[in-house]
């Protein structure tokens, strides 16, 4: 079994190498969104419906490039793999699958349900 300073070393390279796809991608896309579009196009114009597609993309990809950093932070505090809500140790499988990951399973199916009600204010949702 991996000890912990194992664990966080090999999500640190993992968090860095997806950082960096992900930095490639955004490149690409924003590339791709220089290009100009008719402005009078029809609304079902494939070069519009595309470049509305490239900046849902691009939005997500900015979130997600931020969730990755906010877990190298947590790796550089000594933090890292430890819920940000209870303070729990973060199960290793689950930051295997999701190495970005800030709450337990329990704490994120929580905030998710407060975020299904609309209990949750709309400046916290973009964390979880």
């Amino acid at each position: 079994m991996l000890s912990r300073e194992q664990i966080v070393a090999r999500e640190q390279q993992k968090l860095i190498d997806e950082r960096e796809r992900i930095a490639g991608a955004l490149e690409r896309l924003r590339e791709a969104l220089k290009v100009e579009v008719d402005v009078d196009a029809e609304e079902g114009d494939p070069d519009l419906v595309e470049r509305e597609k490239n900046v849902a993309l691009v939005n997500q990809l900015e979130r997600k490039r931020e969730a990755i950093q906010t877990a190298l932070r947590a790796i550089e505090k000594g933090k890292y793999g430890i819920c940000e809500r209870c303070d729990q140790e973060i199960n290793p499988e689950r930051l295997e699958v999701r190495p970005d990951a800030t709450l337990c399973v329990r704490c994120q199916v929580e905030v998710e349900k407060l975020i299904k009600r609309g209990i949750l204010p709309r400046s916290q949702q973009e964390r979880f």
